[in-house]
């Protein structure tokens, strides 16, 4: 099955480069293209396609105020953020809008693919060239918060040390695909072990995982 996407940069030649990316790999096709984050909300219910391709720096709207039109509309759309910009707070700020992914424009093929393949299956994805500059950001934010060090804390989680091994791989980018051949696993056992991470911490999405790997001490700069 063909999965659709839709285009939205206001730069008729990185359009372009990115359509020609796509076509190169089996099982996407680019339905529908725009120029301005303006008409995002329009174009996905007309279109619904299953992943939206999003810049942030457009002219007139931009990228992040499309995409929180977006969520409120059509809470459950699939937007991949492919951005030039490398900036934590702007990464963070798009991840908690409701993006599923962050990928950089000077991105290769393959972690294009990477990327689409993991929003396809329902997956988040971050790349993995900046990955440690959203957990910088997120530990930035978490001393803000963090409890006094001779109170001592109980462990906010109840994840086994299988999951706690996931979950650092989780939020330093890595796919399904890479976690299970890392870690000798099947993608079905990597995938399940994901879904009750959430559950356990009822958290779903990377940035609030990032987040609590963080404030948990479960991570930090020097891993």
């Amino acid at each position: 099955m063909i999965c659709n996407l839709l285009l939205v940069d206001d730069h008729s030649l990185i359009r372009a480069g990115v359509r020609a990316l796509v076509m190169d790999i089996p099982g996407y096709a680019v339905i529908g293209e725009a120029n301005d984050g303006a008409q995002l909300v329009e174009l996905v219910e007309r279109l619904n396609p299953d992943i939206v391709l999003l810049d942030i720096s457009m002219k007139n709207t931009s990228g992040l105020d499309a995409l929180q039109q977006l969520k409120r509309v059509r809470p459950h759309s699939k937007v991949l953020i492919l951005s030039m910009h490398t900036d934590p707070a702007l990464i963070m700020q798009a991840l908690e809008s409701g993006a599923h992914g962050y990928l950089l424009k000077d991105t290769t093929a393959n972690e294009l693919e990477h990327a689409l393949k993991a929003l396809r299956n329902n997956e988040r994805y971050l790349s993995p060239a900046i990955a440690h500059t959203v957990i910088n950001q997120a530990l930035t934010r978490a001393q803000r918060h963090r409890p006094d060090p001779a109170q001592p804390q109980a462990p906010a989680h109840n994840l086994t040390a299988r999951q706690l091994e996931i979950l650092r791989l989780i939020v330093r980018g890595k796919s399904t695909r890479e976690i299970a051949n890392g870690l000798s696993l099947s993608i079905k056992t990597v995938e399940t072990h994901r879904a009750q991470i959430m559950k356990r911490l009822q958290i779903h999405d990377v940035a609030g995982l990032v987040l609590f790997a963080v404030r948990e001490q479960i991570i930090s700069l020097d891993d």
